[in-house]
């Protein structure tokens, strides 16, 4: 097995196993939701308010599956995800704890944004 293949296949059983203890967790908890939105004020300078992001290239986040949401934070921080403007990512993930992941995957995922409402 190739060593992209290697890491390809170690990040999709980590995926799989995080996905376990992530989706048996605790239903939305008003403290983590409000942690995750605190820690996610930088990311919502590319990624928009909510995490609808406004520039093409940049991914919307909210929704985001919390084990991907992680797992790809991580795959930033280990220089396992190099395309794009991964660049830009590599320096944000670098400061961010297990906890901080978990907390901003948090807030994505459940975040909703406000319907926009026309004054027809």
């Amino acid at each position: 097995m190739t060593q992209h293949l290697l890491v390809k296949f170690m990040l999709t059983i980590y995926a799989l196993l995080f996905s376990i203890t992530v989706t048996a967790a605790e239903p939305i908890t008003e403290a983590q939701y409000s942690q995750g939105k605190e820690k996610s004020v930088v990311c919502m300078t590319c990624h928009g308010v909510d995490g609808i992001s406004a520039i093409d290239t940049y991914p919307n986040l909210q929704g985001q599956k919390q084990a991907y949401f992680v797992a790809a934070l991580r795959a930033y921080k280990l220089r396992q995800r190099n395309d794009g403007l991964a660049i830009l990512m590599h320096s944000q993930a670098d400061v961010l704890s297990d906890q901080d992941m978990l907390d901003i995957a948090y807030y994505f995922h459940h975040v909703k944004s406000e319907p926009i409402k026309n004054d027809h």
